[in-house]
């Protein structure tokens, strides 16, 4: 017990004699060097994001190339309801798509200005096509159901709900 309680006292003041800890290399609070002043991206606006990172940042070894938007507006629309929940409403859509084969279903929302000013809220029922040719069938065997949620934010202002496809297009009215 002696022993240690003597290596610990010399070892306390051989580094409290040690007036240059503060710059030297083995304190690692000096491992970075300080602060420099580095240029700041501004988008078109002027507002400043520090969390997302510039066009030059992203060039690393494992990233991707962006993905490449393959999908299109599917042929028909036969059936949309609108069902209202208390966070806002869910959109179901039924459409029927050119051939069979068809997956990655979404609705798109379609933002304008004059949308806005009308209160509409506007979707396109969009899917992807395999690569390969595919047989066309009949039309139980290429439909394909979607469904989405709309928050009461989104829905304030809103007297119609659009939803359109390659050859129609299927609304309903806010009662």
């Amino acid at each position: 017990m002696r022993v240690s309680l003597t290596v610990l006292l010399i070892g306390s003041l051989t580094l409290s004699a040690c007036s240059a800890w503060r710059e030297s290399r083995v304190n690692p609070s000096n491992w970075f060097g300080g602060p420099e002043p580095v240029s700041v991206n501004v988008d078109s606006e002027g507002a400043v994001n520090p969390l997302l990172p510039s066009e030059d940042d992203r060039l690393g070894l494992f990233d991707r190339p962006e993905p490449v938007d393959t999908s299109v507006p599917i042929t028909k629309l036969t059936t949309m309801r609108v069902e209202k929940t208390n966070s806002g409403a869910i959109i179901y859509v039924t459409g029927v798509a050119q051939r069979q084969g068809a997956f990655d279903a979404f609705m798109r929302r379609n933002r304008s200005e004059e949308n806005t000013k009308n209160g509409v809220l506007s979707y396109t029922f969009r899917v992807t096509y395999p690569e390969g040719a595919t047989l066309q069938g009949d039309e139980a065997s290429r439909t394909i159901h979607d469904a989405i949620t709309v928050s009461n934010e989104t829905l304030e202002g809103i007297r119609l709900i659009r939803v359109t496809a390659e050859q129609n297009a299927l609304e309903s009215r806010r009662r």
